[in-house]
C-alpha cells in the first residue's frame, strides 16, 4: 500500500531551502511555505509549493500569536503532519507551533539548545563537553567573579543571533562593565566568554533516529567573527579525511548532538582548536543546513545534498519509512565568497576546470571549487581570494554582513 500524501509546513525568514522544498514535493507531499512579506518576489520554487503565505517583518519581528492563528486556521481543512524550520531564526517559531498544535518534532526546550548560545554552553558544561569559560550577564557578582578569574580578552555574544553577528571583543574589566551598562536591560540577552584564538571548524551532517549518519569536517579559512567585524573574505574547505582533527571533531560533534537531543535532520556545529593548548572547544550548533552556500560545498565534496536528504528524512519520518543515505564520495571542495561592489559581477575569468558553482546572489562574488586533491583546493581558494579582493570586494557596515546566506 502506498503512503498517503502528507502535509508539511515549511518556515523560512530568508530566501533559502529551494532544494528542500523541491525534494519534499517530489516525495509526493503537499508543501506549504510561510515566509516574510519582504521575500514575496524572490525566485522560490513555486512549481513545488502548493501554497505560500507571507508574514510581515523578519527575524524576530513575526507575531507568534498571529502565526499560530494562521496555521490553526489552515489545519481546520487539512491535517498538518510536519513543521520544518529552514533557518536559525525559524527554530523558535516551529517549536512554538509544534508545542501548541501538538505536532511531533523538536519542542521549545530542545529548540533552545540549537538557538540560545547560553543554553548551549550550560548544556555542554553539564555534558562534560569542552567549552571556553563563560558567564551569563544576570548577576553582577557572578560577572565580577568571571572577570577576576578568567584572563582577557573576552567576547560579549548575543544569545540568539546567527553565526558571529553582534559579537563585541573586550580587553579589560572596565571595558566589560562599560559595554554591559551600554546594553541596558538587554544585557540578559548576552553572555560573556573567554576569547580563545585558534582555527575554527564546522561539522555539517545528517541525523536519523538520534544517530549521526553523515558528517563532514571543514575549516573556516577566515573566521565568521572576522567576517562579521567587516574584514576578511569568507572561505571554507573540508579537511583531509581521517586526519587527527577530523576524527576528534567528528567525535566531539556526535557528543554534542546526542547531549543536545538532536534526533532527525540537518545540523551545523562549530568548534575551535585553541592555539594555546591544542584542545578542541565547542562553540555553537544549529538544527539546520549551514548558510553561505556551505551546502553546495558539502555536496561538491561528498555527493550529499544536505537540503534534499533532509527533505527525504522528514518524509520518511511522517510516513514511517526507513531512510538510507546516498553513496558518499570522499573528495575535496572549498568556497570563497565576498560582498561585491557590482550587482552581477563578471566571474568568467575564474575558469579553472575545478570551478563547479558560482554564487547567484546579487552584490556577491563567490565560487566553489572541487578536486580529488586537498592541496589544489586550498591553492585555488588562496588565489581566488586575492583576485576577488583586488577586483570585486567591498566592505559593508556590520549590520549589512550579518549573514552570508
Amino acid at each position: 500500500m502506498e503512503n498517503p500524501i502528507k502535509n508539511f509546513i515549511c518556515i523560512s525568514n530568508y530566501f533559502k531551502g529551494n532544494d528542500f522544498l523541491i525534494n519534499l514535493k517530489k516525495q509526493g507531499n503537499k508543501v506549504y511555505l510561510i515566509t516574510s512579506e519582504k521575500l514575496r518576489d524572490k525566485p522560490w520554487a513555486f512549481d513545488y509549493i502548493d501554497e505560500i503565505y507571507f508574514m510581515p517583518g523578519q527575524d524576530v519581528d513575526w507575531n507568534l500569536e498571529e502565526l499560530l492563528a494562521g496555521v490553526a486556521s489552515l489545519m481546520r481543512e487539512r491535517k498538518i503532519d510536519g513543521i520544518v524550520a529552514l533557518d536559525d531564526f525559524d527554530v523558535e517559531k516551529a517549536a512554538y507551533l509544534r508545542e501548541n498544535l501538538r505536532i511531533s518534532g523538536m519542542g521549545q526546550t530542545t529548540g533552545r539548545y540549537f538557538r540560545d548560545k547560553l543554553a548551549m554552553r550550560m548544556r555542554a558544561k553539564d555534558a562534560g563537553i569542552p567549552i571556553p569559560a563563560f558567564s551569563p550577564l544576570f548577576n553582577d557578582e557572578e560577572i565580577n567573579q568571571f572577570a577576576d578569574s578568567v584572563s582577557p580578552p573576552w567576547v560579549l555574544k548575543p544569545r540568539s543571533e546567527a553565526s558571529a553577528s553582534g559579537i563585541m571583543k573586550v580587553h579589560s574589566k572596565e571595558e566589560l562593565w562599560e559595554k554591559i551598562h551600554g546594553l541596558g536591560d538587554n544585557r540578559i540577552k548576552y553572555l560573556v566568554e573567554q576569547f580563545k584564538p585558534g582555527a575554527v571548524y564546522h561539522c555539517d551532517g545528517l541525523n536519523w533516529q538520534g544517530k549521526t549518519l553523515f558528517s563532514i569536517t571543514s575549516q573556516y579559512l577566515a573566521t565568521p567573527m572576522e567576517i562579521s567585524q567587516g574584514g576578511g573574505i569568507f572561505r571554507s574547505a573540508n579537511i583531509p579525511y581521517d586526519s587527527k582533527d577530523d576524527k576528534a571533531i567528528k567525535k566531539q560533534n556526535e557528543h554534542v548532538l546526542k547531549a543536545f537531543g538532536m534526533q532527525h535532520g540537518a545540523n551545523h556545529t562549530e568548534f575551535i582548536k585553541c592555539n594555546d593548548d591544542g584542545k578542541i572547544y565547542f562553540l555553537e550548533t544549529a538544527s539546520r543546513v549551514g548558510g553561505a552556500h556551505l551546502a553546495e560545498m558539502v555536496d561538491a565534496a561528498s555527493g550529499v545534498n544536505l537540503w534534499s536528504e533532509w527533505a527525504k528524512i522528514e518524509d520518511a519520518l511522517v510516513k514511517g519509512k526507513e531512510y538510507k543515505l546516498p553513496t558518499i564520495k570522499k573528495g575535496f571542495a572549498g568556497i570563497v565568497l565576498t560582498l561585491s561592489k557590482f550587482d552581477h559581477p563578471d566571474l568568467s575569468g575564474f575558469n579553472d576546470s575545478e570551478v563547479c558553482f558560482r554564487v547567484p546572489l546579487e552584490y556577491h562574488a563567490g565560487l566553489i571549487v572541487k578536486s580529488d586533491n586537498h592541496a589544489r583546493v586550498r591553492e585555488l581558494l588562496d588565489d581566488y581570494a586575492e583576485r576577488l579582493i583586488r577586483d570585486f570586494a567591498t566592505v559593508a557596515q556590520q549590520e549589512a554582513v550579518k549573514k552570508l546566506h
